[in-house]
């Protein structure tokens, strides 16, 4: 009868963090996704992902998958300092997020992210550049 005592907290802890998982906002992900990067924290930014996840820019990506994005992306993490979101629109499977990029130099880039959900994850990001057209923290212009 003790065993039943032991299993009942331990169903109690899988079906909160599981709940809580479900109960996510688009936003929330997407916050922890930026938050990666302010953070230099891959893991943060990975755990957002789903496993066929797919990143579109001008830089120029054409549907990029999750390894050529760390490989191509992440670096510009060392030169992002915080993220000011302009506004975040949720479509249900889909968000549309506006933000300033604020790089450790003190640059401002405007950028505009669609986001499309799978199970709670990002399957794909499309970004457009904007503001002075610099695109992103290393780039010259």
């Amino acid at each position: 009868m003790s065993k039943i005592y032991t299993l009942i907290p331990m169903l109690m802890f899988f079906t909160v963090a599981s709940s809580q998982n479900q109960s996510k906002s688009n936003e929330e992900i997407i916050r922890a996704y930026f938050e990666g990067f302010v953070n230099k924290d891959w893991s943060q930014v990975a755990a957002q992902l789903d496993k066929d996840f797919t990143f579109t820019s001008p830089a120029p990506d054409d549907h990029i998958n999750a390894t050529q994005f760390k490989d191509k992306c992440w670096p510009q993490s060392q030169h992002i300092r915080k993220f000011e979101y302009v506004k975040i629109v949720d479509l249900a499977d889909e968000a549309i997020a506006i933000m300033h990029v604020v790089t450790s130099e003190g640059k401002i880039l405007r950028n505009v992210e669609y986001f499309h959900f799978k199970n709670r994850k990002i399957l794909s990001i499309e970004v457009f550049f904007g503001g002075t057209g610099a695109g992103y923290p290393t780039n010259a212009k």
